[in-house]
């Protein structure tokens, strides 16, 4: 039995094959830890990562991506950075470090990654939002709206200081 592909056919048929490999293909970003001290890691290889960003390290530690240089990217380490060794392998995450926020938050204790470490279970209603964002325009924050005192006659005379968002200090 003889089967007779023509050119065209064959091209098409060539053609989805290939452009369907590669739909469900991931790519993971990996760097290598080329040094690590005082909380900081340097690691070479994460060319796309991006400021804020969250890294895992091999040994299942967190860092957040703060300074990024054409050789390497400077990562301070969420936790002790004892467990991180020279060449060790570094992975994106892609997300950039938000938190734990609103009134699920009162009373309870965590780590800087909002993590609870008081033993009360998971946060139930909660929302999260990033950790830097762009402020407030001053123009439309509230304006001070009621004095504020310290308890310290010598500071409470010689600063007014006031609660609210508005007015600056300046010195002269």
């Amino acid at each position: 039995m003889e089967f007779s592909i023509r050119a065209a056919e064959l091209t098409t048929l060539l053609e989805n094959i290939i452009t369907n490999l590669y739909t469900n293909f991931k790519v993971n970003e990996i760097g290598r830890v080329v040094s690590v001290g005082d909380g900081i890691a340097h690691v070479y290889g994460l060319n796309e990562i991006q400021d804020g960003e969250i890294v895992e390290f091999a040994s299942d530690v967190k860092g957040i991506a703060l300074n990024l240089e054409n050789e390497n990217v400077g990562i301070v380490v969420f936790g002790s950075d004892t467990a991180i060794k020279e060449g060790d392998l570094v992975k994106r995450t892609r997300s950039i470090v938000d938190v734990h926020a609103g009134k699920a938050m009162l009373g309870r204790v965590v780590d800087a990654l909002g993590v609870h470490i008081n033993g009360r279970g998971a946060l139930s209603d909660h929302e999260r939002r990033r950790v830097e964002v762009k402020a407030t325009v001053i123009i439309e924050r509230k304006f001070v709206h009621e004095p504020m005192q310290t308890e310290l006659k010598a500071v409470d005379s010689l600063v007014p200081i006031g609660r609210g968002q508005r007015e600056l200090i300046t010195k002269d």
